[in-house]
């Protein structure tokens, strides 16, 4: 069973929905037990990060997701709000712990990594991922067209760079999806990005460890 945690923030039924379509048992909760007996675990997300982050403190689940994710291995993947919370820290709307899972921060578009060379701000819609090497998750991808949606203000700088695991292209060149033994997690919208990010959903169920 999955287990897509909800806690307030996120598009939880879209991601429900592309589970049921690819035939897998996922369910939607926010309730620890439930988290403690999936198989796999999915963090989605959508809003602001400190948001995010208090909102998993109050339901008690950021003890649950450690000791799952981080101590019994399960698979876990992160999706969008719920990638960057991996993070240390986040420059949204102030400084912002994160769970620390990876060495990385979270910063706006612009700050911190180049120029945008006047593109808009949240980037939305679709872009072509360029892996960074070859990966269960990413499996099964058109060697071209590999693209995917996105809408973010916000994304993640890894300073361990073995932790990126694909990026792309915004004014300049950001990680958009990351891997670190049983942790996987994309800053696109599987769930919104058709046939590649099916095959993505598809791939963290029966491919990832």
């Amino acid at each position: 069973m999955i287990a897509i945690v909800d806690y307030g923030m996120g598009n939880v039924r879209s991601v429900l929905n592309a589970f049921d379509y690819l035939g897998h048992d996922a369910v939607i909760s926010s309730d620890p037990a439930v988290i403690e007996d999936a198989e796999r675990i999915v963090l989605p997300g959508v809003g602001a990060f400190g948001d995010a982050i208090a909102n998993l403190r109050s339901r008690g689940l950021v003890e649950v997701l450690h000791e799952q994710v981080l101590v019994k291995k399960k698979p876990f993947l992160g999706i969008c709000l719920g990638m960057q919370l991996l993070a240390k820290s986040s420059t949204e709307h102030g400084l912002h712990e994160g769970l620390g899972w990876l060495d990385a921060e979270v910063v706006r578009f612009g700050n911190g990594n180049g120029s945008l060379n006047g593109l808009k701000i949240p980037h939305m819609g679709w872009n072509e991922i360029v892996p960074a090497r070859d990966h269960p998750l990413l499996e099964r991808l058109p060697a071209k067209q590999r693209s995917f949606y996105f809408v973010h203000s916000y994304h993640i700088i890894c300073h361990d760079q073995t932790d990126s695991l694909a990026s792309s292209e915004y004014g300049y060149k950001f990680t958009v999806a990351v891997h670190r033994e049983n942790i996987f997690a994309t800053q696109f919208h599987p769930e919104k990005s058709q046939d590649n990010g099916l095959q993505v959903l598809q791939n963290f169920v029966t491919g990832a460890p």
